[in-house]
């Protein structure tokens, strides 16, 4: 029997214009989605670990993860997903602007799914966005869908 509950995305991002060009790539997705937000590391695993306002939220079956986060860095919260017992079979993609060969390496040691540069043009923004949701959505099967 085929799943029709909406594939649950969990974007932890910083910069209200990237959430915007996301929200935009997802709105025309031929995928039935649900994305939540949250702009910062502490809110991010408040938000895996179902605490405070984020308590009835479900498990997302993906987290696009920006590295470069206020408060708590986004090699933070991937190394405490990726070592919590029920939190590591969440694939994680690092969506960053950095192009640093340690951050690349840090990512991939943490054990990030994948790590996306973030481009500056709109267009590539949005087809990579896309090719996210084509990939991890059409192409791959996840846990628990």
């Amino acid at each position: 029997m085929q799943d029709f509950s909406p594939v649950k995305i969990l974007l932890v991002e910083d910069n209200p214009g990237d959430v915007r060009l996301i929200i935009e790539a997802l709105k025309d997705s031929k995928i039935y989605n649900t994305l939540d937000v949250v702009e910062d590391g502490p809110d991010a695993l408040e938000y895996l670990h179902k605490q405070g306002k984020y308590a009835a939220k479900a498990t997302p079956d993906l987290i696009l993860l920006d590295f470069d986060l206020p408060t708590l860095s986004g090699k933070e919260v991937l190394e405490q997903v990726k070592t919590h017992k029920d939190l590591r079979v969440i694939p994680v993609i690092v969506l960053t602007v950095s192009q640093s060969e340690q951050d690349i390496l840090r990512a991939y040691h943490l054990q990030a799914n994948a790590y996306v540069n973030k481009p500056i043009d709109l267009d590539q923004f949005i087809s990579i966005v896309r090719s996210i949701e084509n990939f991890w959505f059409t192409i791959l099967k996840l846990p628990g869908r």
